[in-house]
């Protein structure tokens, strides 16, 4: 199955069940949202499961893994909330297993989901699919073997900031799935950067430059990813969300620049940025994303040139202190990250 397959067997399984599509939403979320980035497709539904009516009803639609996708039962396993110091283990979702024939396994804190340190929260109930040569052995807790591809977690609880936990006044059931977790499984793969989701940047950084597996993957994600935070809006900065897509494309930088710093993002073709937003459904156009990611390495470039004989310089009195990095960073806007790297590539 291609990525497009998958979800449209998840939605229509939904649909057949009365579920309906929510809205798509920003990895920027609304004002007064105290995160930095959307971290779960809950997550915008927050407002709803604290007892607010959404429009679009109580069933929404953001066993399906044996009929839908074909995957034989035998290759099943789940785990679920095994209890702690405030709440009994998750029986429900035991039992539900249980009489369907899978396995399962019980566990702690990995069980359990929370939006943040306050906010709904509960049992989750997590799905794994047994990926090794020959019958499936072992436990997920074990076996690295079985990979996580869906869990169901019951919203029940708020918790406060003291720690106590209340119920909520709207019990749900939150479902995610892991898309391409789930298209490497259907494949038969062991990677998820053999699927067509991070395929076109794996080609188009390896078609140019000679890198080792793991800093070519590291390089594609984070390309990748730098693209559909972009396409939301955001830009590179000094802080917030800003800064966290600066150190993105800063990180892949310093790996793409090892041994070769002549390499340059303006080489890849706009294919792989087009196929990003293609499938994130963002603006059509990829040249924009593209000058910005290169507007950004030059920034990098001249940041790296002026910063090494400066670091240089510090260095040849002996080991750094706070202060000497504190010094580099408001004086010459060279965060410790950045230092550390300059000293690490100088031996």
């Amino acid at each position: 199955m291609t990525p497009d397959e998958i979800i449209r067997t998840f939605a229509e399984h939904y649909h057949r069940l009365d579920h309906r599509d929510a809205p798509e939403s920003s990895l920027v979320p609304p004002p007064g949202d105290p995160v930095l980035f959307t971290t779960s497709g809950m997550h915008p539904l927050t407002p709803y499961l604290l007892g607010r009516p959404h429009p679009g009803g109580r069933r929404l639609a953001n066993e399906l893994l044996t009929d839908g996708y074909r995957i034989p039962p035998e290759k099943l396993h789940a785990t679920v909330f095994g209890g702690d110091d405030q709440l009994g283990p998750d029986d429900t979702a035991r039992r539900t297993w249980t009489a369907l024939g899978v396995p399962v396994e019980a566990l702690g804190a990995d069980n359990w989901w929370s939006n943040g340190p306050t906010g709904p929260c509960g049992p989750d109930s997590e799905i794994f699919v047994w990926t090794g040569d020959g019958p499936p052995t072992g436990t997920p807790s074990g076996d690295g073997r079985w990979v996580e591809v869906w869990n169901h977690v019951q919203m029940r609880y708020h918790r406060h900031p003291d720690g106590r936990l209340t119920p909520l006044p709207l019990s749900s059931i939150d479902t995610g799935m892991g898309l391409e977790r789930l298209e490497m499984v259907l494949r038969g793969e062991t990677s998820v950067y053999t699927g067509d989701g991070l395929r076109p940047w794996v080609g188009a950084v390896r078609d140019r430059w000679d890198l080792p597996g793991a800093d070519l993957r590291v390089v594609a994600d984070h390309l990748r990813c730098a693209v559909v935070v972009l396409s939301d809006g955001v830009r590179p900065g000094n802080t917030g969300r800003g800064y966290v897509l600066r150190r993105l494309l800063r990180r892949a930088l310093t790996v793409l620049w090892r041994g070769e710093e002549t390499r340059s993002l303006a080489e890849l073709p706009l294919t792989a940025y087009a196929d990003t937003q293609r499938r994130f459904r963002r603006p059509a156009d990829p040249g924009p994303a593209r000058e910005l990611l290169c507007d950004e390495e030059r920034r990098f470039r001249e940041l790296l040139r002026r910063g090494r004989p400066l670091v240089d310089r510090v260095r040849a009195r002996g080991p750094l202190t706070d202060r000497d990095y504190h010094w580099l960073h408001d004086t010459h806007g060279l965060p410790r990250e950045l230092v550390d790297g300059l000293l690490a590539d100088a031996g």
